[in-house]
């Protein structure tokens, strides 16, 4: 008897420990640098950066709709933060290394920014829309756009429908210049 319960209480906590994974996650990633200091972090709602033009179809209003918030993490590159930086661009490259819940969409070189694009969901019905980037001069970060059922097509076709808000698209774009 004293066996078994032996037995039992090493498969008991071999069972634990393999439930408790330590992965990181972008949620994780994302909660983690809320409120860290020199991170520039916030749920942007899309209404304030994106608003219809008064002529668009009403499968781009559904389109803007389908979408429900924007999270932005980003932390400028500075002389002083160097070694924060490369920690930072590492553990964002791990957490889209070989990430079965992001499947990869594209990657490019963007005003000296390496940028790569990750989704989740079906190719039909986007749940999640990433943009991970990372460059010397400008420093690394990720935009998070989620959403329900977002169809891909119809979000290329909204982008090329609406208005942007320049004011904040100019705070965004102040953000991500600043050095």
């Amino acid at each position: 008897m004293k066996k078994l319960t032996t037995v039992f209480s090493f498969l008991l906590v071999v069972l634990l420990m393999s439930s408790c994974k330590n992965d990181k996650s972008l949620q994780t990633y994302l909660v983690d640098t809320s409120g860290k200091e020199g991170f520039y972090t916030g749920d942007i709602p899309v209404s304030s950066v994106l608003s219809p033009k008064a002529d668009v179809a009403d499968d781009v209003k559904e389109t803007m709709q389908s979408i429900k918030k924007i999270n932005v993490v980003f932390l400028p590159k500075t002389e002083a933060n160097e070694a924060s930086y490369e920690t930072e661009k590492a553990k964002l490259k791990e957490i889209f290394k070989d990430n079965e819940d992001y499947k990869s969409l594209m990657a490019m070189k963007l005003k000296g920014m390496n940028v790569s694009v990750f989704y989740s969901g079906k190719t039909e019905a986007i749940d999640e829309i990433v943009a991970f980037g990372y460059g010397d001069q400008n420093g690394v970060g990720v935009v998070r756009l989620l959403g329900d059922d977002m169809d891909p097509s119809k979000i290329v076709q909204m982008l090329s429908s609406v208005e942007m808000d320049e004011n904040s698209l100019g705070n965004l774009g102040n953000i991500f210049n600043a050095n």
